[in-house]
């Protein structure tokens, strides 16, 4: 998928949109990728000294990978008035810094569905080691 597939299934916009392309997606599993820029809005303010990627923002990308592959998997597109919601964020791990020039390769599964809650397990890596890891738990709900 490029980015208007992306768009299509998420309404996610600049600068908050933080997936650039996937890779591969099918009814289980997506994996995609966040290219980290230097002109990344947030390394102005953190940190001006040694840009980081903020960890909130990582997950986030892995929130927004998740949703895709739930959205994908029942041809959910955002016009329909669906938006997927964090209802949870367990077993949450940084292992290294994202700095810019870096390119996340995000991968989401899905864990379970049950009374309107997905379970993924996900991780963010680069350059084959893991960044990122955390079981995330959201919901749809009709805006």
């Amino acid at each position: 998928m490029n980015i208007q597939d992306i768009m299509e299934y998420l309404p996610h916009r600049y600068p908050f949109l933080l997936i650039d392309r996937v890779i591969s997606c099918d009814p289980e599993q997506i994996v995609a990728i966040k290219n980290v820029t230097f002109n990344e809005p947030f390394f102005s303010g953190h940190f001006p000294h040694q840009c980081v990627m903020p960890g909130v923002l990582i997950v986030e990308a892995m929130a927004q990978a998740s949703a895709l592959v739930a959205l994908k998997k029942y041809e959910v597109k955002h016009s329909q008035k669906n938006t997927f919601y964090f209802v949870g964020i367990e077993k949450v791990r940084f292992k290294r810094p994202v700095v810019p020039g870096d390119s996340l390769v995000i991968t989401s599964k899905i864990l379970r569905t049950l009374r309107g809650i997905w379970k993924f397990s996900a991780k963010a890596e680069v350059e084959e080691q893991v960044v990122t890891e955390a079981q995330l738990m959201c919901t749809m709900k009709e805006s």
